[in-house]
């Protein structure tokens, strides 16, 4: 059996050794084997399992911090926290006796892509189900992969899930963020899934009763991913505080000694600090709802999506201030910097923290009438 770990601080050590790895990751485009086991043992793949099967079912609060501190040391690793933390979900919405078949180990994995790109057809107690879904991160260290799909005369969508074996991964992530993510595409060509692996996020109720399984799903993702840029940019002004001594060009003071750059040190960290409060605050005011047993209304829902996307658009606007203050040293890939440039602004463009969720909030906001579905 498994010793439990603090799931904060085995992050902050796992933390050092993602960032230890992070240079031969990126190179590799996928998480190396040491940090996916690290992650794996302490349980931050499992944070949103039920605890009936062998989950930790953790508090929103707890995945988002684990995410964030993984994350100050390599952005990707935080990335796929975040991911198969929250693909975890989808166990509280099977019967017991199929989670518990999915989640047959406590290092078990799953990932996948939530969004309805393939089609189901109904079969006896199945589905034959055909897609390819971008984007499915860490996919090449997962044991099972789910698909989004429509299923033929259903109008909501559901997600299928499937053995790793089951599903093709192509090899089409070269970009320029979150290359240690292995963010590929996935395919299933006319795989069968049973009923007993496929749930609607929309439409089910979920068997886990736990107030996890209350808190609003796109929430949930949003401000995981939201965790993962505050890691970011934390890990981006610590970097910047430990070139303080640095003497740039011909100058005779060093950075820390310059005013222009004091202002803009203490300014971006205050930027931080709020995004992160107002996020955490978010957080727990609709975790007490749901732990209260209330439906979360609007009101709760907004405010974590308010918070997530105001937490990831200062994180890249901090982490571009710090590598603007760091001058040329941090064009080099021997800069923590560069990289943690492009990951905040890959992580920044997910659909859940994106500037269009500013316009959903202003619609709702100025009373318009708005489809709050995926709110």
């Amino acid at each position: 059996m498994m010793e439990e770990m603090d799931p904060l601080a085995a992050a902050s050590a796992i933390a050092r050794l993602a960032a230890e790895h992070a240079p031969e990751a990126e190179r590799a485009r996928r998480l190396r084997a040491a940090v996916v086991d690290a992650l794996a043992e302490a349980g931050l793949f499992r944070l949103c399992v039920p605890d009936a099967v062998g989950g930790l079912e953790a508090h929103p609060a707890t995945l988002v911090a684990a995410a964030e501190v993984v994350a100050t040391g390599d952005a990707a690793a935080g990335w796929c926290v975040a991911v198969g933390s929250t693909s975890g979900l989808l166990l509280g919405y099977l019967a017991e006796d199929s989670a518990a078949e999915v989640f047959a180990t406590p290092t078990t994995i799953l990932g996948g892509v939530f969004a309805p790109r393939g089609r189901a057809v109904p079969e006896e107690d199945g589905f034959r189900v055909t897609g390819v879904w971008p984007f499915a991160s860490g996919c090449e260290h997962c044991d099972w992969l789910m698909g989004g799909v429509v299923v033929e005369g259903d109008p909501a969508p559901s997600l299928m899930l499937a053995p790793r074996a089951d599903v093709e991964i192509a090899d089409t992530w070269h970009v320029s963020g979150l290359r240690a993510t292995g963010s590929h595409d996935i395919a299933m060509n006319d795989v069968l899934v049973p009923a007993g692996r496929a749930a609607s996020l929309f439409t089910d109720v979920p068997v886990a009763t736990g107030p996890l399984y209350a808190f609003p799903v796109f929430g949930l993702l949003a401000t995981a991913i939201a965790g993962v840029t505050l890691g970011i940019a934390r890990g981006a002004l610590d970097d910047l505080s430990a070139l303080g001594a640095k003497v740039p060009g011909a100058g005779g003071r060093s950075l820390a000694e310059r005013p222009t750059v004091q202002a803009d040190f203490g300014r971006a960290e205050g930027a931080l600090r709020a995004a992160r409060a107002q996020l955490f605050a978010a957080i727990d005011a609709a975790w007490a709802a749901a732990a209260a047993g209330s439906r979360l209304g609007d009101a709760e829902r907004l405010g974590l999506r308010l918070a997530a996307t105001h937490a990831a658009t200062t994180a890249a606007e901090v982490t571009t201030a710090a590598y603007r203050l760091a001058g040329g040293s941090a064009l080099y890939d021997s800069s923590p910097l560069q990289r943690r440039l492009r990951d905040v602004h890959a992580a920044a463009q997910h659909m859940l923290v994106a500037p269009a969720t500013w316009e959903l909030a202003g619609r709702l906001l100025l009373g318009l009438p708005t489809d709050t579905r995926q709110l």
